[in-house]
């Protein structure tokens, strides 16, 4: 079930992320990042059996950039989860809230990008985003050497 993200869900959230960030397929995030910007999550969780509590497997974020830009972050899926429609049934909850907002393009930094080039993504240049996007850039430890891949959809 996809669902907004709660703040019982923040460490699940990390640490999720945080362990791709360790295996180098994502970057690293700060619970405090995490705590500002809860409303841009949602999550997909599970139930195993009736008496147990959800987990959180999945999480993504739509980040608002600019009046007509919007960013998709932090889109994890638990390893054992993947390849069952988890990520692209959070991807298209974020791109239909974009189209609310009136958002018109989209774009992600990823190292993953023939997953999102299956939803209608296309590379760019890094250099076509607008600066604006790069003052969190600078808290990175990969700045300035980003070789995270950049991709854009038009709503």
């Amino acid at each position: 079930m996809i669902r907004k993200a709660k703040m019982e869900d923040v460490p699940k959230i990390q640490k999720l992320i945080n362990g791709f960030a360790a295996e180098g397929k994502m970057l690293p995030v700060a619970l405090g990042q995490l705590y500002e910007n809860l409303r841009d999550f949602w999550v997909y969780e599970e139930k195993d059996r009736a008496c147990l509590p959800a987990r959180v497997i999945a999480c993504c974020r739509l980040h608002i950039t600019w009046k007509d830009l919007g960013e998709i972050r932090s889109l994890a899926v638990a390893e054992k989860k993947q390849h069952q429609g988890i990520g692209a049934l959070l991807l298209k909850r974020a791109l239909k809230e974009a189209k609310k907002l009136n958002l018109k393009k989209i774009f992600a930094l990823t190292y993953a990008p023939s997953f999102f080039e299956k939803y209608g993504f296309f590379r760019i240049s890094k250099t076509r985003l607008p600066h604006k996007i790069w003052s969190e850039c600078l808290n990175c430890p990969k700045f300035p050497k980003c070789d995270e891949i950049a991709l854009m959809k038009e709503l």
